[in-house]
């Protein structure tokens, strides 16, 4: 197996104040909370965002596991929907001391390019700042941190910038080179 460079970029957010808008996009676009844990819906979402910039880490995983995940206190589900169809997600997990990580962000790939993706960017940070308040016993958030990698999408590191998120630190890794899973077995070529 072929081994690959992969860079990998961590940007943050110390202020509610950092946060950039991004313009509405056109249409019927709403975000909205997937409030009841679902390992199905989060598995679909995932498979579907990330097959083709090959997020493997938690396709392996048990309905168990994915279960567990989403229960834990300060773990959020964003779903981006266009007329009714789910356009991408982000996922918010609460960390030590007032620290929230946005885990995973994207779009499936037929809704990417339209201004999706920095309006559910703006809207899932914001709600990265306001977790504690939907969340009792959260400690408040003073900070919002994200990682990007190479593999991610070409406009992926533009758009954090242009929210408002910068860059503390930088690393390059190798690893091994996997196939584009796709969101079910051979969707994509790869």
């Amino acid at each position: 197996m072929t081994n690959i460079p992969v860079t990998t970029w961590s940007l943050e957010q110390n202020s509610p104040a950092d946060l950039l808008p991004a313009a509405a996009p056109d249409g019927d676009v709403r975000i909205v909370r997937a409030e009841v844990p679902s390992p199905e819906f989060s598995r679909f979402l995932y498979a579907s965002v990330g097959g083709d910039i090959r997020w493997i880490d938690r396709l392996g995983w048990t309905y168990a596991q994915w279960q567990e995940h989403l229960e834990r206190p300060g773990v959020e589900t964003w779903v981006a929907y266009d007329r009714g169809t789910p356009a991408g997600y982000v996922e918010l997990e609460a960390q030590d001391d007032g620290v929230v990580e946005i885990v995973y962000f994207g779009l499936i790939p037929a809704f990417r390019g339209r201004r999706i993706g920095g309006h559910l960017l703006a809207y899932g940070a914001a709600r990265a700042w306001d977790l504690a308040e939907r969340r009792p016993g959260l400690p408040q958030t003073k900070r919002v941190w994200l990682h990007t990698c190479s593999k991610d999408g070409e406009h992926a590191m533009d758009n954090y910038l242009r929210r408002g998120f910068t860059l503390f630190d930088t690393k390059v890794e190798e690893e091994a080179e996997a196939a584009t899973p796709g969101p079910w077995p051979g969707a994509y070529p790869g």
